[in-house]
């Protein structure tokens, strides 16, 4: 996937867990061959059928870390090559920066030629497994934090032995945790004038130290995939700046579920770089809400649907 020299500056962005939604893509599947083939790809690679639960639930089933990852996977790269497919080369945005939120970065990798798309989602489905054991050996939660400065909320980080796993928006910041401090850190956030304070309903703490037991499972699993150099630089969650070998890339996979995902300043560094049409292509607008956020004046499209991709085609005269 070449960047682009001429025309907007683009960025493709690729969501995370909490997208999910029981019959997601199931429009693409069945008007789009190229979306097909890859939801058909995603079954073969993982030996079971991950499109029954992706299209037809039940939603607790789908909720499940080891489902809900690889299904947004899959749903996202569908969306990606019915995009390809529709548009053609002429009209086919060309990114100049790839990046995705927590599991979505896997998806960008895929997208950027960094891992292909049978090993990548077999690699996230062993990501979701390892990540709910973990959850399953701790009683940890996370919490998302409204209008609070960062260093008050990190001075109540460190009251409480909580970590601060995403920085989504300068007003929006998740902390994660053993529960009961978590809990304890929402009070006192409350106290100190945060605008509001959300228990989130995961599994567990993820983006903390608390994720360890998986951390140490996953790198053993990315030490046997293959990666290759990206075509596209891929702005790390961990540093939000720019990777493009194998061996950053795999660094990045290595360490990223202990670490804080640093989104806000992915979207710093693609907006200082000279984007200014981001496409979240996925399920879900997650990302999409949290670019406008950060910078109201973005161009923000989104390709989660056939209805989305229509209308992409009819603004760019495809």
């Amino acid at each position: 996937m070449a960047s682009s020299t001429s025309g907007p500056t683009v960025a493709f962005l690729f969501p995370g867990q909490g997208s999910q939604a029981v019959g997601m893509g199931l429009d693409l599947y069945r008007e789009s061959p190229a979306a097909k083939a890859v939801i058909d790809e995603v079954d073969e690679a993982l030996g079971v059928s991950l499109s029954s639960i992706i299209f037809e639930g039940p939603e607790d089933e789908l909720r499940r870390t080891v489902n809900a990852q690889p299904g947004i996977m899959a749903v996202s790269l569908a969306c990606l090559r019915a995009m390809e497919e529709t548009l053609g080369a002429s009209k086919m945005p060309s990114p100049s920066l790839v990046a995705g939120h927590s599991l979505g970065e896997y998806t960008a990798l895929v997208a950027a030629g960094a891992l292909s798309a049978s090993d990548g989602v077999r690699l996230v489905r062993e990501r979701g497994r390892l990540m709910q054991s973990a959850a399953d050996m701790s009683d940890g939660g996370m919490a998302a934090i409204l209008g609070m400065e960062d260093a008050d909320l990190a001075d109540i980080c460190r009251e409480t032995d909580t970590e601060i796993s995403n920085m989504n928006t300068p007003d929006q910041t998740v902390i994660s945790g053993a529960r009961a401090a978590v809990e304890r850190a929402m009070e006192l956030a409350n106290e100190r004038g945060a605008r509001r304070t959300v228990a989130l309903p995961v599994a567990g703490a993820f983006h903390s130290r608390l994720m360890q037991p998986a951390q140490e499972g996953l790198a053993a699993a990315v030490a046997g995939v293959a990666l290759s150099n990206a075509a596209t630089p891929i702005v790390a969650n961990c540093t939000g700046a720019p990777i493009s070998t194998a061996g950053e890339i795999r660094t990045e996979l290595t360490t990223g579920l202990c670490s804080c995902v640093r989104w806000r300043d992915c979207v710093q560094h693609m907006l200082q770089s000279g984007v200014n049409v981001f496409y979240e292509i996925g399920p879900g607008r997650v990302l999409a809400g949290m670019v406008k956020r950060i910078e109201p004046d973005a161009e923000v499209f989104n390709v989660g649907d056939v209805e989305g991709l229509q209308q992409l085609a009819e603004s760019l005269g495809a």
